[in-house]
């Protein structure tokens, strides 16, 4: 349920509802909408009766029933769109964010050539795996804290914010120290445990689609993160697995129109994985701007063929360049900016 406050609600009055809210046995968390103040009653749905009668109050305009399995990130709580301030970079807007950088830090090198032409070229957010989510156990897994640290001054000579994956509560401190967006992996999508402990995090995060999820299951991934009060989550639509081999995965674009409908939350669209194949990252990429998409993650290597991983599917510097140039003529055709 959510409570709909009067226009002219006081903090006193929305103080009021709070305690009345927590006296029937639900969890109160407040909605900022631009002209009314909105709480949501959390629970298991017992008792619906008692919030109801709280419209009886001359502070409160409506209680209206959720019906959604997934309440903070619906349309029905919030209407406007969620914008994620990331250090000055703000995701959900008319401004599309793009993500780029290596699939894995490998030297200092390395990243600060990737990230000095992704920036150049116009990216906003500097991407990069410190730890490393392998299908086998002998390929290389990262460099941990040094990686981390090697985004860091990356970071700071280029100014753009980083994105870096989590892959266990163990680690989710020292990227929380280093990183300025905390990415869940598709893997970990259904972690609970761990999205739970991310969401005590006053952190933006970036929620992947798991390898054979539903859009409700990522919703409610969402959700588990924003129960616990961090409410900066963004959608990430990087592939699920079909019975396709063609394509590394098959980057299922329909899902963008269906967040923006289902959803307040800022999508990303991540074609590098989506596709798995550089030859067809461009135009996924132009195809993910025309559905609406907030923004792309693309993975860019200064020497691909030389990569430790995700070589194949990633772009040299020079073609990141010339896609970013036929991205920003996309967007404008559908009322977007680079």
């Amino acid at each position: 349920m959510i409570i709909v406050m009067q226009q002219n609600a006081t903090e006193q009055d929305v103080a009021d509802v709070f305690e009345r809210v927590k006296k029937f046995g639900y969890t109160p968390k407040m909605i900022e909408g631009s002209l009314r103040k909105v709480i949501a009653a959390l629970g298991d749905g017992r008792d619906k009766a008692q919030l109801q009668s709280l419209e009886s109050l001359h502070h409160v305009e409506s209680v209206v029933p959720i019906l959604k399995p997934y309440k903070l990130c619906s349309r029905e709580v919030k209407r406007e769109n969620t914008i994620i301030d990331v250090k000055g970079v703000k995701i959900g807007g008319k401004s599309l964010v793009v993500m780029a950088g290596p699939c894995s830090v490998e030297s200092k090198d390395q990243l600060m050539e990737t990230g000095m032409a992704v920036k150049a070229a116009g990216a906003t957010i500097l991407r990069g795996g410190a730890f490393k989510p392998r299908t086998s156990p002998y390929s290389f897994q990262g460099m941990g804290k040094k990686g981390l640290q090697l985004l860091r001054d990356v970071s700071d000579a280029t100014g753009m914010p980083i994105v870096t994956e989590v892959m266990s509560p163990k680690e989710l401190n020292l990227i929380c120290e280093y990183a300025d967006i905390i990415q869940i992996g598709a893997r970990n999508m259904q972690n609970f445990s761990m999205l739970k402990d991310i969401g005590k995090k006053n952190k933006p995060v970036l929620l992947k689609r798991g390898l054979a999820n539903t859009i409700e299951e990522w919703l409610m991934s969402a959700e588990y993160i924003m129960s616990e009060g961090n409410t900066q989550v963004m959608l990430c639509e990087r592939g699920i697995r079909t019975f396709e081999t063609a394509t590394r995965n098959t980057l299922d674009l329909s899902a963008v129109p269906l967040i923006k409908e289902k959803t307040h939350l800022p999508i990303i669209v991540d074609p590098s994985h989506g596709v798995g194949y550089w030859q067809y990252v461009k135009s996924m990429s132009l195809a993910a701007v025309a559905s609406g998409a907030d923004g792309l993650m693309i993975e860019v290597h200064w020497k691909p063929e030389e990569a430790f991983s995700d070589g194949p599917q990633s772009l040299k510097p020079a073609k990141f360049a010339a896609l970013m140039k036929d991205m920003g003529k996309v967007a404008k055709a559908v009322g977007r900016s680079l």
